[in-house]
């Protein structure tokens, strides 16, 4: 009896390995699975491995594509038509064997990437301070067609072709996993847009901008060879992060890319200014999907952040098409380097997608400095981005200081006159330069009527 025991149990595992083994032969990519969410009104990117030579097609939403695995590699790909807003659908794949994905849907995709402002979890972590209200977010988070893919963390030296990871749907289970910064962004999306919202999770705390470019891109902005070594410990290495975890996931179709990173970068400003735009451009050249919406948040207050960091990430806005800057100098901790209020910065980033990518008439930044006028001993500043005017939050304004040497600064009265903001100081004839919350820790209270704080910025009468 043992032995026709052993045999049987032998026999079912023989039977499962060998299934296992068939069920291989057509494999799509991870972010292919159950409760996906796919891109709306785009062409849809699908992709996969299989034998070579083997045909393989693709069903969904009844749309149907074929495609023939070219090539010793054995990957394939395909494209469905574009598809509006809706499911559940079912998605097959069809070769020697057959694969059948249930509860996928048709929204918004976003791509959350970074650093650790952006990994932070809703949910509590060791070490770290609570989010704000988490457990009574966690509480009330029942958004099905809300859709989270945490992307595997996987530094890797060549690019990968597949990732680990799973579509989880939003619930009070499973929402206190997700990114926090993400979660507010794509619920305020889902409650203002009505359709369904997957969030591609892609962030790694410490990471600096290199390591999220591709090779291409790092030895153009650099000028330099890929460096052999590690910086300082293995996911840093320049181009380990795109290569393990960025590539893998292009084609996929996505709306755009919401961003917090730089931390890591703020001992050198200087070479942000061009590794920055640099990132954004090398992405949407590699996804193949034109200027995207790409908006990203400006470092928060801290010690440890110079105030030439948050002017290089406005440089960046500056000079990069459709994107968007999020300022968060009323909303940092200067205690923190991970401030805990995530949900005002996500509302933010909503702002901008709403207005980027989808067209509504609203502001959604504070005021932008523009230009810089000298009318002798007044300092002129211009604005965009005014949203109905002008304000001095709590009091006078203050955060202000002026040179006339452009070397020397010193504190300085400002005045809201129209759209503009006069700047004076005792003993400056001339004026050559202005400054706005020019520190690590910035105290301005310049905002617009809508309640969006300016960025820090520095002014001067000659070019920026």
């Amino acid at each position: 009896m043992i032995g026709v025991i052993n045999f049987r149990f032998l026999s079912v595992a023989l039977v499962w390995a060998l299934a296992d083994f068939v069920r291989a032969d057509v494999t799509p990519n991870a972010l292919f699975g159950d409760h996906a969410v796919l891109q709306r009104d785009m062409e849809i990117p699908v992709w996969g491995k299989a034998a070579p030579g083997e045909k393989i097609t693709v069903r969904f939403a009844e749309k149907i594509s074929t495609t023939t695995v070219a090539g010793p590699a054995g990957r394939w790909s395909a494209r469905l038509p574009a598809q509006p807003a809706g499911g559940p659908f079912k998605l097959t794949f069809e070769g020697k064997n057959r694969i059948e994905l249930d509860d996928v849907w048709v929204g918004e995709v976003w791509l959350c990437g970074g650093q650790s402002n952006m990994e932070r979890q809703l949910g509590l972590r060791a070490g770290q301070q609570p989010i704000d209200n988490w457990r009574q977010e966690v509480a009330v988070a029942d958004y099905p067609q809300i859709r989270h893919f945490a992307v595997e963390r996987t530094p890797a030296d060549k690019p990968k072709d597949d990732t680990g990871g799973q579509w989880d749907v939003c619930s009070p289970r499973t929402v206190a996993q997700f990114t926090a910064i993400g979660y507010f962004f794509g619920r305020d999306l889902h409650r203002q847009l009505h359709v369904p919202v997957g969030l591609i999770h892609a962030s790694w705390g410490g990471a600096a901008a290199e390591s999220w470019m591709s090779p291409e891109a790092f030895t153009a902005a650099t000028g330099q060879p890929l460096p052999p070594r590690v910086w300082r410990n293995g996911h840093n290495r320049a181009t380990s992060l795109y290569q393990g975890m960025i590539a893998p996931l292009q084609p996929y179709a996505i709306r755009g890319v919401i961003w917090y990173q730089g931390e890591s970068n703020a001992t050198r400003a200087e070479a942000y200014r061009s590794l920055f735009p640099a990132l954004i451009a090398d992405w949407r050249r590699q996804w193949g999907q034109g200027d995207f919406p790409f908006l990203f948040v400006q470092l928060p207050p801290h010690p440890s952040l110079p105030p030439e960091m948050r002017d290089a990430q406005f440089h960046a806005w500056e000079v990069a098409p459709n994107t968007a800057m999020v300022v968060t100098t009323d909303i940092g901790d200067a205690n923190d380097i991970h401030p805990t209020h995530k949900a005002p910065v996500g509302a933010r980033l909503a702002l901008a997608a709403r207005a980027l990518a989808y067209g509504e008439n609203i502001e959604y930044s504070g005021p932008r400095f523009t230009s810089f006028s000298a009318e002798g001993a007044r300092a002129v500043l211009h604005f965009d981005h005014l949203g109905g005017g002008l304000v001095a939050k709590d009091g006078p304004l203050r955060g202000f200081t002026i040179s006339g040497d452009g070397k020397t600064f010193v504190p300085a009265a400002a005045e809201i006159v129209g759209d503009t903001v006069v700047v004076t100081a005792g003993g400056i004839a001339n004026p050559v330069a202005v400054r706005y919350g020019w520190a690590n820790v910035p105290d301005g209270n310049l905002f617009n009527a809508t309640g969006l704080p300016a960025s820090p910025f520095r002014a001067e009468v000659r070019e920026r």
